[in-house]
Formats: structure tokens, C-alpha cells, sequence
């Protein structure tokens, strides 16, 4: 099974089987997102599955604020990332 494995600038790790990003349930919750901001939670889970406690542990503040942002920033770039890998 291929796997995406890498690390986020911010040091966030991540091992990703490829299938998740084939999944079209990924895709259609990507869609979602452009009138429903909430949606986001769907493609944090389609795509990491169990890790994306650790995601969300990871971007935790010290005040235990899990950011929005910063969760959509570290998605952002394991997606770049498999850009790069494609080209």
C-alpha cells in the first residue's frame, strides 16, 4: 500500500495511505468547504483518520485552543506536499 509520509513545517508528522486521497467522500467535503466552513472537519477526518487527534493535539495552544487556522494550515501543506510529489 502507498503511503504519503511527511513532516509540516511546523513539525507535525504524518503518514497518509494514498487511497484516503482517492477517497471522493474526500473530494465532495473539500467542495463543501467553499459554502460550509465546518466542512473542515470532515476533510481533517477523511484524510487523517485517527491521527487527526494528534493533528488537533499538535496545533493545541497553551490556553488548550485548538485554532481553526492553524489546523487549516497544516492541511494545506500535506496537500502541497503531495503536489510536489505528483510533479
Amino acid at each position: 500500500m502507498e503511503i504519503l509520509k511527511g513532516k509540516t513545517t511546523s513539525g507535525f508528522e504524518y503518514e497518509i495511505p494514498m487511497k484516503r486521497l482517492k477517497n471522493f467522500e474526500l473530494v465532495e467535503a473539500i467542495a463543501e468547504e467553499e459554502t460550509d466552513p465546518t466542512a473542515v472537519v470532515k476533510v481533517v477526518n477523511l484524510l487523517l483518520g485517527n491521527a487527526a487527534k494528534d493533528l488537533k493535539e499538535h496545533v493545541r495552544d497553551e490556553d488548550g485552543i485548538v485554532d481553526v487556522e492553524a489546523i487549516g494550515a497544516e492541511i494545506k501543506e500535506i496537500f502541497e506536499s503531495q503536489k510536489e510529489l505528483k510533479n
